[in-house]
């Protein structure tokens, strides 16, 4: 019994120790990432995450657009494939989300009328505006997967359901309306209209809604006017924090809806004294506008160039300048750059004047770009050249 009972220890022991190091071998494959993402990135790098097909892979690149970056990581993209934000970005912030959206084959079936497309879009009226196809409000959309790919020859299927059509005089407007409601009573409750004990319905209630068909609805012994209403679009602004404070991209342009509404007026001696709204018919919803507004303050300068050299000379270094990096004096010149400019082979050792010369011919030609990080944190503007 003893020798079984050490037996079991061992085992016991064996097992935890198998389990601690198969928890280290964990803990040392993600460890090598998490300190890649969160290093401190040098000038010009940029983290980028990609998400695609449900699959996530990261990377660091100097690229200035999304496009080259993702050609360097050779990830390849469809003509037709879609990616957030868009592949032409300019890489500006230190990381940043990707999402691709592969595109497929997506069968359209409106009626009897069947339209292939190849979309990269996810949303049934994403896909009907980029295949050109005219929807209502009232129309309802369904993308689902395809029953039968091989008949299809897609596997995915958006179907349209139209909405019914028919004339309505709405307390005098007369306009044509859609619905999805079988009876005029499911329509009047679709379209949220309700009625009072004097109004009049024509058909009844319990009718059913045919293609073109008339329908009435007026109100007995009351004096009213009926107009169309501009509705005010909403805006929403997402904040970007990457972009400077005054940048303002609309990225949905905003457009007022319509309503028609019924007013009841008293009017005295040929003159309206008093009108109250009595109903109102919602017949085109508005779109809502989407901006992208930039939160990023930076201080601009625009002095004079003495003046910009000066706040160079604060980020940059001092005219002494050499910590044994490589690059010296006040603008922290590489010795291959600088070409014993003055007859100098060490910035550092330059008087100053020669060094500013060095620094306004470089300027010149280059403009702010040898100097990329100093530029943005002293706002310095390429207005001197």
């Amino acid at each position: 019994m003893k020798n079984i009972a050490r037996m079991k220890l061992r085992w016991l022991i064996t097992g935890s120790m198998l389990l601690a190091l198969a928890g280290l071998s964990v803990y040392t494959a993600i460890m090598p990432k998490a300190r890649a993402d969160e290093r401190s990135l040098a000038v010009g790098e940029h983290i980028i995450t990609v998400h695609d097909d449900g699959q996530s892979k990261g990377f660091i690149t100097k690229k200035q657009t999304l496009r080259e970056a993702l050609a360097e990581a050779d990830i390849k993209l469809d003509r037709n494939d879609r990616t957030e934000p868009n592949i032409d970005e300019r890489l500006v912030a230190n990381s940043y989300n990707v999402n691709i959206y592969r595109a497929r084959t997506v069968v359209v079936k409106d009626g009897s009328q069947l339209t292939k497309i190849i979309t990269s879009y996810r949303t049934g009226k994403q896909i009907v505006k980029q295949a050109g196809i005219v929807v209502r409000d009232e129309d309802i959309l369904t993308l689902s997967q395809s029953n039968s790919p091989m008949r299809d020859s897609a596997a995915e299927v958006l179907s349209i359901k139209r909405a019914t059509p028919f004339n309505f005089d709405f307390y005098g407007k007369k306009a044509t309306s859609y619905t999805q409601a079988q009876t005029i009573g499911e329509m009047l409750a679709e379209k949220h209209i309700k009625m009072s004990a004097n109004d009049i319905i024509i058909p009844n209630k319990d009718t059913k809604i045919s293609r073109g068909m008339d329908v009435r609805l007026y109100r007995n012994g009351t004096q009213t006017v009926t107009v169309d209403e501009d509705i005010q679009f909403e805006t929403e602004q997402i904040k970007d924090v990457n972009r400077d404070k005054g940048y303002k991209e609309i990225q949905t342009k905003g457009v007022n809806g319509k309503r028609t509404v019924t007013y009841e007026i008293n009017v005295q001696n040929g003159v309206e004294v008093s009108r109250r709204e009595i109903n109102s018919n919602i017949i085109q919803q508005p779109v809502k506008q989407v901006e992208i507004i930039g939160t990023k303050t930076s201080a601009t300068f625009n002095g004079s160039f003495a003046e910009a050299l000066a706040r160079l000379r604060s980020c940059e270094g001092s005219y002494t300048s050499d910590t044994g990096n490589g690059y010296y004096g006040a603008y922290q010149f590489d010795k291959s750059t600088w070409g014993n400019f003055g007859g100098y082979n060490n910035p550092a050792q330059a008087p100053a004047d020669v060094q500013d010369q060095k620094a306004w011919e470089t300027y010149k030609r280059r403009g702010w770009q040898p100097w990329p990080s100093c530029k943005i944190k002293m706002g310095l503007q390429d207005i001197y050249r």
